[in-house]
């Protein structure tokens, strides 16, 4: 984080706990106008006059569609179709900025690296000249800069603004820390909108489905188990990519075998990444999934995880060796 960013948040009361957290003193989370400093996603810019050209062999979404007034979420992959990280792709100029996880940018960077050859291509790891804000409006009407259509950027004063849901109706903006210092302000001082902690972006990102991965669950599920299919973040017709003969098999067979789902945990204590679930109706204590990400708010635990397809969906959840922490299946 960049280090004047960090101290703009410190004089606006912000607090920064062990596990990355950014925490602001109680008020109301009940304010419709919010914003966040997010902590856990960073950005890996990608420059270069061969950089089109390169991302397009190496991720699952379609570079000719990207503009600055179109982002798209996307996967990068392994050989064997894996998903190495999951992203939201945008571009500003001739620039293309991933942001992803913070704990797998340096991975991802290193295993981008061994692709570039001869390429004209820069990996470049901004999260100290980039800061990442999250914006959220009440429903069916904005206040500051005006939000696009979902997945759709803009670039507002040297800021990149994307749209992530229209029914949550929120906003990630990407911008230099000067500028990010003076959207803040604004936003807070004159527009009404309430400081909120970090992990309630994140619990929002599980609430939308954005399905973020860790260390622990890299390299662990290929791209519709996570429904990037369904959320437009797999191209089918744009060519050869890293991964692609396993992703292409998948989508013409018509099915995975496994699923990701939105879930609420009956413990208000979110489990970790990769936590095993159980089917208590089978009487054993067979995995038949994992958790992907969880998040905790005001004593809710809300969590994305990936399960066997079943033909019922007819389950009985619950988290292994958690005192059988019982698991319900939401709508997504």
């Amino acid at each position: 984080m960049n280090p004047n960013w960090k101290t703009f948040l410190s004089t606006e009361q912000a607090a920064f706990n062990n596990d990355g957290d950014i925490v602001f003193p109680s008020i109301s989370s009940d304010s419709e106008k919010q914003i966040f400093a997010v902590s856990d996603l960073a950005v890996l810019t990608v420059t270069g006059k061969d950089a089109a050209k390169f991302l397009q062999g190496q991720i699952t979404c379609n570079i000719s569609d990207i503009s600055e007034t179109q982002s798209s979420l996307g996967a990068f992959c392994n050989p064997k179709g894996r998903i190495i990280t999951t992203f939201l792709l945008v571009k500003k100029a001739d620039t293309f900025l991933l942001i992803l996880p913070v704990a797998l940018l340096e991975p991802v960077k290193k295993r981008l690296q061994m692709y570039i050859l001869r390429s004209d291509v820069q990996l470049t790891d901004s999260s100290n000249e980039l800061c990442l804000i999250g914006l959220g409006y009440p429903a069916g009407q904005t206040s500051g800069p005006a939000l696009p259509e979902p997945l759709f950027a803009t670039v507002q004063q040297d800021a990149v603004f994307i749209n992530l849901s229209t029914k949550q109706n929120r906003c990630l903006v990407i911008s230099a820390p000067e500028t990010a210092q003076a959207l803040w302000r604004t936003s807070v001082g004159t527009q009404g909108f309430q400081p909120q902690d970090s992990a309630q972006w994140r619990y929002l990102d599980i609430l939308s489905g954005l399905p973020w991965l860790t260390p622990e669950t890299s390299e662990e599920f290929i791209p519709q188990m996570l429904n990037l299919d369904k959320l437009g973040g797999i191209s089918f017709n744009k060519g050869c990519y890293t991964g692609q003969e396993i992703v292409a098999r998948t989508h013409y067979l018509g099915k995975t075998k496994r699923e990701m789902f939105l879930a609420e945990c009956a413990s208000s204590a979110a489990p970790e990444a990769n936590t095993a679930i159980i089917d208590n109706s089978t009487g054993t204590e067979q995995s038949i999934g994992t958790v992907l990400m969880a998040q905790s708010w005001q004593n809710v635990c809300k969590m994305l995880i990936v399960l066997q397809v079943s033909d019922t969906n007819d389950y009985r959840l619950a988290l292994k060796n958690r005192d059988q922490d019982k698991v319900t299946l939401l709508t997504l």
